[in-house]
């Protein structure tokens, strides 16, 4: 038997201000989750890290609109945030947040490295300036015409319109996004700057050897940025909250005592900090995961984000890791996705366009948003979010394909059977046809997996679920029953034994009705493993593996379908296509 593989998973980190939307959710926290869930069915050794984003602009501006301090917003948001990943099911081994202690201190061990090995400069620069604010703004809060393409709405450190990067005084007519006054002025200010130019060569060097494992998405992205060529960054803000720039004695660094590091320094600091924080309460090795004069090369790090964090994680992130001089373990695999959008256009809270987390599950349970967000998973392309595609998705898929079929099966067991997995009876050619199907079809999804293909992964699933409504069907055990009570047995028994395959299948993706349907047929937590990967899996086993005369029980009805009238409600509330 091969050795388990140890894996770490991260995935970009929810910033605090205010609930996510479905879009944030299928971008990055939901997938990393499939994929953490799948690789522990398989036996592997998985620890999945995430955490909230405290600090920046934003999360001042949030709690001044919120009449709160930043702390005690923060500490609110960051329970609404991890109580609304409970109820999507998101199987974190650890939830931080980066405002935490041992964030502090990394961050601090990381900048005075950059420094001592001369990536990190103090330098005057020019700032925007809001004289109505009072205030300097840092990059994002400031607002303008992009000199490069005329988008009037792009942000000081990048244009969401052409994607190029920006600083804040190459904004053509900007003006603050705090109070949107235009009295701004071009002052001088002292910031320390990471030199990423230095790392250039040896940035590219890495993307090319890593870039494999990549997709094309996340290639392109972190290309565009070399081929521009890496521009020193300031990794300083003027702001209050955030992690104080501390001198090497520990004490504020002179002249930087109104400052913090800016946020993209920290955040990703934060993956690590929030491992040690893991392994300080579970007892766990994070050293082994993120060292590799530890062990972590042999560790596989994969990272999961949406395409706007991109750049920071291929390119500034792997700066500090690599710039340190340190034996620090960079991302091997790393899934970038598009966006989802409501009904072609984006989410927005004050316009009534969008689901977000805590609504959602107001309207259903965490399965029906899970499944359809994965099956429709904007991989290639951004996906766009519709009621009637997800009426669809959830109709047809879970009530109808799954749902239908674990309801036909067991209730026939139990009334038929005694509620009790029968034993007589030989296979036959039906049951050699559902073998080939399950063949062919597991190690094909195991592969969409291990490619974080989740939309084909969705889609081989349901193709299996599909095969044995169509198994049924050729088995006839409802008819045989009538004239050869063995005969029957035969399709009842590979029947029940393929809704406790399916109920593992289901898993990954909709856990509460994989766990449903695998208690209902007394399926006992070991066995409760993906079958396929191993090249001498004996497929037909898989349709007599439940002892004989084991009970079963039919659970309740798995998925209600979900009614034109409700469609209509929800498209009132929260807008549609209209």
């Amino acid at each position: 038997m091969s050795r388990p593989r140890r894996i770490l998973i991260t995935s970009a980190l929810p910033y605090i201000n205010g609930i996510k939307h479905l879009g944030n959710l299928a971008g990055s926290m939901l997938p990393a989750d499939v994929y953490a869930r799948v690789m522990r069915l398989m036996g592997h050794e998985v620890t999945y890290i995430c955490a909230t984003d405290e600090h920046g602009t934003p999360a001042e501006l949030a709690a001044q609109a919120a009449g709160m301090s930043v702390q005690a917003y923060c500490d609110e948001q960051f329970e609404i945030q991890r109580r609304a990943g409970e109820g999507f099911n998101l199987s974190f081994d650890w939830f931080g947040r980066s405002s935490r202690p041992a964030n502090h201190a990394l961050t601090q061990h990381f900048a005075q490295a950059l420094e001592a090995r001369g990536l990190l400069e103090e330098r005057t620069s020019k700032q925007v300036y809001s004289v109505d604010d009072g205030r300097f703004l840092p990059d994002r809060y400031v607002e303008g015409t992009c000199p490069h393409c005329g988008f009037e709405k792009a942000r000081g450190d990048q244009c969401d319109n052409c994607g190029n990067l920006l600083d804040p005084v190459d904004l053509i007519n900007p003006y603050s996004t705090v109070s949107g006054g235009t009295n701004i002025e071009i002052r001088d200010t002292n910031h320390l700057y990471l030199l990423q130019g230095k790392l250039q060569d040896e940035i590219r060097s890495w993307v090319n050897s890593k870039g494999t494992n990549w997709p094309s998405l996340a290639v392109s992205i972190a290309n565009k940025w070399l081929d521009e060529g890496l521009i020193d960054r300031s990794i300083t803000r003027d702001l209050s909250w955030g992690i104080k720039v501390l001198g090497q004695d520990g004490a504020p660094r002179p002249g930087y005592e109104e400052k913090v590091f800016y946020v993209w320094f920290d955040a990703p600091i934060e993956y690590i900090a929030a491992t040690q924080e893991w392994a300080e309460a579970t007892g766990g090795d994070w050293e082994a995961l993120w060292r590799t004069d530890k062990g972590a090369d042999e560790t596989e790090y994969v990272q999961f984000m949406g395409k706007d964090n991109v750049a920071f994680h291929t390119v500034s992130f792997p700066v500090t890791l690599l710039g340190s001089g340190e034996p620090w373990k960079t991302v091997d695999k790393l899934k970038a996705f598009n966006w989802v959008t409501w009904y072609g256009g984006k989410f927005s809270t004050s316009n009534k366009r969008g689901v977000f987390m805590d609504q959602a599950l107001e309207l259903l349970p965490s399965d029906y948003w899970r499944w359809y967000l994965i099956a429709n998973s904007p991989e290639g392309s951004d996906a766009a979010f519709t009621w009637e595609g997800f009426q669809a998705a959830v109709n047809s898929d879970l009530a109808n394909v799954l749902g239908n079929f674990v309801n036909r099966i067991t209730k026939y067991a139990a009334s038929k059977f005694d509620g009790q997995v029968p034993a007589a009876g030989e296979p036959g050619d039906a049951e050699a046809w559902m073998t080939a199907e399950l063949a062919e079809r597991l190690p094909r999804l195991i592969e969409h997996y291990e490619a974080m293909e989740f939309r084909k992964a969705a889609a081989e699933t349901r193709a299996i679920w599909a095969a044995g409504n169509e198994y049924l069907t050729k088995a006839e055990p409802w008819v045989k029953y009538k004239n050869d009570v063995d005969a029957a047995a035969v399709g009842v028994r590979a029947g029940l034994n393929l809704a406790a395959l399916f109920g593992i299948l289901a898993l990954p993706i909709i856990p509460d009705a994989g766990k449903k349907i695998l208690d209902a047929l007394a399926i006992p937590e070991e066995h409760r493993n993906l079958p396929g990967a191993k090249p001498d899996t004996d497929f037909a086993k898989l349709l007599d593996a439940l002892p004989h005369g084991m009970p079963i029980t039919p659970p309740d009805v798995l998925f209600q379908k979900i009614e034109d009238e409700q469609v209509a409600a929800w498209t009132e509330q929260f807008g549609g296509g209209n």
